[in-house]
């Protein structure tokens, strides 16, 4: 069964700050803010919400198709993801633009502060959701403001259920946007911290989303601590799962989307969907980068 994700494909420079951002930013100078962070590690990885959650998705056994925009240096990301055996003619190249990048510090505390370049990702709303693959699903993730506006539109009204998954796009759209979003989609994923301006902005807590009769739920990640899943006004927490070493945070929230969107194709219950979330978050943040973990569909009992 083909899932559509909708989203960035970006270059990530990934680098390390060894202290504290705590540590180097005074909170009564932030009107003069001018910081310098030594960063003695860097990366250039493959990135970006649709890349990221394909490349989870592909492993656990999902069909993972991709609609999003590269600019003319992404030839070796568009071979990559073929290499893989997704499809790509959802993928657009914009010649005159670079592709997305984003530049990640990430310090002791696994605290992240993040420069994103969007590029060719500012054209995804060119690209049309496609009728004619058979798609029993979706995901909106992050990707350019245009793109996210029509493609939730065109999927709602193809009649196709969605993730409204809105990310670090979120501080894009007003209050009245998340609601038609909201109004759009089948299922939200917010970390915490997205659920409180989600809330703030639409002006409705959580239990009153969940209760929406076309919502079938809303899951809150909460890193090591797992996630909560809202249903029907109730709240349950699906507990973290150990990660065997702490690497990397990149990409742990797009796994853990990957994994709802398997077990959803699959009929399972939300929280079977998060308990699986946890469990391919918890691999991934044991590696550097967000495409480079390996995920053993045996181990995760997925045979």
């Amino acid at each position: 069964m083909p899932a559509l994700i909708c989203g960035s494909l970006a270059f990530d420079t990934i680098t390390n700050f060894h202290g504290r951002f705590r540590d180097q930013i005074l909170p009564q100078q932030i009107h003069i803010l001018n910081v310098s962070f030594l960063v003695p590690t860097l990366r250039r990885e493959f990135g970006g919400c649709a890349g990221n959650i394909a490349y989870s998705l592909h492993q656990l056994g999902g069909e993972p198709v991709v609609m999003a925009a590269l600019g003319a240096d992404g030839e070796s990301y568009l071979r990559r993801m073929q290499e893989w055996g997704v499809p790509t003619d959802c993928v657009r190249v914009i010649d005159d633009s670079y592709t997305a990048q984003a530049i990640i510090v990430t310090d002791a505390d696994n605290n992240q502060i993040t420069a994103f370049h969007p590029g060719a990702m500012q054209r995804a709303h060119e690209i049309d959701v496609p009728t004619d693959r058979g798609l029993r699903l979706a995901i909106i993730a992050p990707d350019g403001r245009e793109a996210m506006l029509r493609h939730a539109e065109q999927l709602a009204h193809a009649d196709i259920p969605f993730i409204f998954d809105p990310g670090q796009g979120l501080p894009m759209f007003d209050g009245a946007e998340l609601r038609r979003f909201i109004a759009q989609a089948t299922w939200i994923a917010v970390n915490d911290y997205e659920a409180k301006m989600l809330c703030e902005r639409t002006g409705a807590d959580l239990a009153a989303l969940s209760r929406m009769p076309h919502l079938r739920g809303v899951v809150v990640t909460l890193g090591a601590h797992g996630c909560e899943v809202w249903q029907g006004g109730e709240k349950q927490h699906v507990p973290g799962v150990a990660a065997t070493a702490v690497v990397d945070p990149t990409g742990c929230g797009d796994a853990f989307r990957a994994a709802l969107l398997y077990g959803l194709e699959r009929g399972w219950s939300l929280e079977r969907c998060a308990q699986l979330g946890n469990r391919v978050g918890a691999i991934k943040i044991a590696c550097a980068g967000p495409q480079n973990h390996r995920l053993d569909r045996r181990a995760l009992e997925l045979q």
